[in-house]
């Protein structure tokens, strides 16, 4: 049997997701940590430059099902339309497609024993949340993003 105190130091040393893209990048819109911080705020700081994820079932932006366009909280670049967001059951606002290819980046995340893509705006950097391949047609994508990493913006959708 592990020892419990041993296994989470092993864990903790482990590193997490790095905030490379987030924060070392170079991108149209940037600021410094402490005005990305005065911006956005602790929570979606954390979400969106240092990669951290929201507790699933949180967001706001879960049951939002007006037409509209969902935009990066970092930087108002238009992400995804209200027209592409599904019920994945998963606890955080999906997408099947973004608005366009060019608005989104796309990073490998080696994190916590998983291979995973991790999305990203392509204007500021901020993190988005992941892309999987079980998601609904036509594209078999299921985008899962942080609620913490938009804003909804209610009108025509995109």
């Amino acid at each position: 049997m592990i020892d419990r105190r041993l296994l989470l130091g092993l864990v903790s040393a482990l590193p997490l997701a790095a905030p490379a893209l987030a924060n070392g990048g170079r991108f149209a819109v940037s600021f410094t940590p402490a005005e990305w911080k005065r911006r956005l705020g602790p929570d979606a700081y954390a979400v969106l430059r240092e990669e951290a994820t929201e507790r699933p079932f949180t967001s706001p932006l879960n049951s939002e099902k007006r037409a509209g366009t969902f935009v990066c909280r970092g930087c108002g670049q238009a992400l995804f339309s209200s027209a592409h967001k599904f019920d994945s059951g998963t606890g955080w606002p999906s997408f099947w497609q973004p608005i366009s290819k060019a608005a989104i980046a796309t990073t490998e995340d080696r994190s916590y024993f998983m291979l995973r893509t991790e999305v990203h705006c392509s204007r500021c950097g901020g993190h988005q949340g992941h892309v999987f391949d079980d998601g609904p047609r036509p594209t078999g994508l299921r985008y899962c993003i942080n609620g913490l990493s938009l804003s909804f913006v209610p009108g025509k959708s995109a």
